[in-house]
């Protein structure tokens, strides 16, 4: 499998934002038949950032990341929840 750099994801699609260094306050995680749901809260941001992983993964709480996402919505309910879909996440 080909591992696109971050210049070049950014290059290719509009949505995209690199964010470096966030301090994450909160970190989740919960099955979803296969695969493992993983929601981040960054300090100074209202909107939580979702990702999906194979496995569990060690906890980010307190850690600095740096990630790559771009808005999305889900709706529960009838009622649109935004949030940032996170493409690609690491430690800083």
């Amino acid at each position: 499998m080909k591992v696109k750099t971050t210049k070049k994801l950014l290059n290719e699609h509009d949505l995209l934002t690199h964010s470096t260094m966030q301090k994450v306050s909160s970190h989740v995680q919960r099955r979803d038949g296969d695969w493992v749901m993983n929601t981040v809260l960054v300090e100074g941001q209202d909107i939580p950032f979702k990702y999906k992983r194979r496995k569990l993964y060690k906890s980010l709480k307190g850690a600095c990341v740096d990630m790559i996402y771009y808005p999305d919505t889900e709706t529960i309910a009838g009622m649109d929840f935004p949030f940032m879909r996170v493409v690609k996440i690491n430690l800083s």
